[in-house]
């Protein structure tokens, strides 16, 4: 990447990271409380969900005895103060008779589901070398006290504009999970992924774009263009997602309906510059010429392809002038919507092991 187009991305990061300070005026000291598995995961949507084959299809080793190998971590960080500033995390690995620093991995998950949900990713990424690494975003899962409380939140944000918590504040949990990974004797710090589905692709490609520490990216499922979409008419689908909360503005606006303009400003209050500075066109070239893998649905009515086309020329363009133009690719598949496929899940799992095992 050449020297302005550097200095730009720095700057860019310089004012998203004021922009995530900006609710959180006193900072607290990074600290580790000790948990417990959980035993009934929550869940913000019924019936409770069971059963994802994309996950259970994760390649994994065949190793005998593997449960007994298995390493299970569960504690919560401090990000912030407050209720929402206790990060719960889950940790699977693989023991070891010996300390080595290995790969690591965060995996985030979508709207209403939490980290239990993403198991079969961490097991099998675990069963093949890697520190597999889960968060419940905010709101979700052992941060989540009823079935309304990611939706009550986004509707408080827009009534208070206080909190960021759609996207924006769970990035900030993932600097501060950053600063713990990278300090663990057991990781290689240079060898930080980072991927998630849906909502956690969101916060997969945020985070990789303010911290260069994640130093592999694969969002399924999670990048869009947000101003492309309020230009073009396409945001339904994606305001469809969090509906109440634009409902609720709508109401508050005067309005009949919901149209771009109440679009416009809920996203402006309640992640201010995500239709706008922070949006694809400039993040996502940002994060390149780091390993970056997009992975969306061909007829997905969410992350419309034809609002990447920008972003994806200029993540092309960055990897290229930094002569490593194998470090982007976006695959679209065919014949898919909003949906993370068996066939993404063998895609990122490659790119990872092509990445962070070389």
């Amino acid at each position: 990447m050449a020297t302005v187009e550097k200095d730009a991305a720095a700057e860019l990061r310089s004012e998203f990271l004021n922009v995530l300070r900006s609710p959180r005026p006193s900072q607290v000291p990074l600290s580790v409380v000790p948990g417990k598995p959980v035993k009934d995961p929550f869940f913000q949507e019924t019936p409770k969900p069971k059963f994802s084959e994309a996950m259970a299809s994760c390649p994994k080793e065949d190793i005998p005895n593997f449960k007994e190998l298995l390493q299970e971590e569960n504690f919560y960080l401090t990000t912030e103060e407050g209720v929402q500033g206790l990060l719960p995390v889950l940790v699977l690995s693989m023991k070891e008779s010996e300390k080595t620093r290995r790969p690591t991995i965060v995996f985030l998950h979508s709207t209403h589901k939490c980290k239990e949900w993403l198991r079969p990713l961490l097991e099998g990424y675990a069963s093949r070398g890697y520190i597999a690494v889960a968060i419940d975003s905010r709101y979700h899962g052992e941060r989540a006290t009823s079935m309304t409380t990611y939706r009550d939140a986004l509707v408080s944000s827009w009534k208070n504009g206080d909190t960021m918590p759609f996207i924006f504040d769970t990035v900030w949990d993932l600097i501060k999970l950053a600063d713990y990974l990278t300090e663990r004797e057991d990781v290689d710090p240079s060898k930080i992924g980072i991927t998630g589905e849906s909502l956690g692709g969101m916060h997969a490609w945020f985070a990789a774009f303010v911290d260069t520490r994640y130093s592999v990216v694969v969002p399924i499922i999670g990048v869009q263009g947000f101003g492309w979409a309020v230009e073009h008419d396409k945001w339904q689908a994606r305001v469809n997602s969090i509906k109440a909360v634009f409902e609720e503005a709508r109401a508050d606006l005067g309005k009949s309906a919901i149209d771009k303009e109440v679009v416009q400003k809920v996203w402006d209050r309640i992640a201010p510059g995500l239709a706008s500075q922070f949006d694809a066109p400039y993040t996502v070239p940002s994060i390149a010429p780091r390993p970056l893998l997009m992975l969306n649905g061909e007829d997905d009515p969410r992350c419309p392809l034809d609002g990447l086309k920008i972003p994806e020329s200029g993540a092309h363009k960055a990897c290229e002038e930094a002569n490593c133009p194998q470090n982007f690719k976006l695959i679209a598949q065919r014949g898919i919507g909003h949906q993370m496929t068996p066939l993404m899940v063998k895609e990122a799992s490659d790119w990872f092991d092509r990445f962070l095992k070389a």
